[in-house]
């Protein structure tokens, strides 16, 4: 097979459907998945019994085929999935969100026929995360199932969905103290310090985890031997803790101090704007400042990533 003519929306031309899909192919840019965070997420149904729901959502479903293309589907209101109840032996069963284009497999009619449903695989591996190879699928939860059983409740239902394309917000903010403030406590306390290492920071509705990366380039410590702990906060969320120890002595130098953490971004602060700021806590053996001043530059490095939820 060749080069596909017309290119799609070539006027007067006539596109085969498998065209479109694969427009909708690259504009996914060959992936699948879910559309967003809480699309067509697995849920016990409301009164719990031998089944499950999916609710709203929509999907792109990657053709198993080369050429085949790629799929979108949609959900409204809450989809009902039997789940046959087990025997004997626990049994594992994977929902997908499967079609059946039978241009490439099966025997359904578009006209009459569900080109386009939700499909449980039964009886596959405990630890199963994909569908059977050949399928055109996106899986969505995997059900482990206890002996026995024919009520399903959340706590069976493993998710298993991703996002095709996760949304990525990554901002630079920055702070330069314009005269010297210090730190001189020695008494182990934490200080919201310093003072200009603080930022607004809009979290996204979307939002599921966040990496910051606060960088402190020219920190001054001066006096005697300086130890301290220092850490980022977001909102109420505190970050990793990271030692300062530095054993020069009483003259007057620089330093250079990184913050990094991966904090999970909770429901409670998406779509709100919060506070990141530095903390820092002087220890109690050391009598040592520290300082920051004009020669100091704050950088604060905030990458927000879209995740199921």
């Amino acid at each position: 097979m060749t080069l596909i003519n017309p290119p799609l929306l070539t006027h007067g031309g006539t596109h085969a459907a498998r065209a479109f899909r694969m427009m909708v192919r690259d504009l996914a840019r060959g992936s699948q998945g879910v559309t967003e965070g809480d699309d067509l997420k697995v849920r016990q149904l409301t009164t719990p019994g031998a089944g499950v729901r999916v609710v709203d959502g929509s999907a792109v479903i990657r053709g198993a085929a080369w050429g085949q293309g790629s799929y979108t589907q949609y959900n409204v209101g809450d989809a009902t999935v039997p789940v046959a109840p087990t025997g004997a032996s626990a049994r594992s069963d994977l929902v997908c969100l499967r079609v059946e284009d039978p241009e490439y497999e099966g025997t359904r009619d578009p006209e009459t026929d569900e080109i386009g449903y939700f499909h449980v695989v039964s009886n596959v591996s405990a630890t199963a995360t994909t569908v059977p190879s050949g399928m055109t699928a996106v899986p969505l939860a995997r059900v482990d199932i206890p002996a026995n059983t024919s009520v399903i409740t959340d706590s069976m239902i493993k998710d298993l969905r991703q996002i095709a394309n996760p949304r990525r917000e990554r901002t630079l903010y920055t702070a330069y103290p314009g005269s010297l403030s210090q730190l001189t406590a020695q008494n182990g306390q934490w200080y919201n310090w310093p003072t200009a290492a603080r930022w607004k920071v809009p979290v996204p509705t979307w939002a599921v985890t966040v990496k910051l990366v606060v960088t402190l380039a020219g920190l001054r410590l001066s006096r005697a031997d300086v130890f301290a702990n220092m850490q980022t906060v977001l909102g109420t969320t505190y970050g990793q803790a990271v030692a300062i120890d530095d054993d020069q002595g009483a003259n007057t130098r620089r330093n250079t101090v990184v913050l990094a953490d991966t904090i999970s971004v909770s429901a409670a602060l998406r779509g709100t704007t919060q506070d990141l700021y530095v903390r820092t806590q002087p220890s109690k053996s050391e009598s040592g400042d520290l300082g920051v001043d004009a020669a100091t530059s704050l950088i604060a490095d905030v990458e927000f990533t879209e995740g199921v939820r």
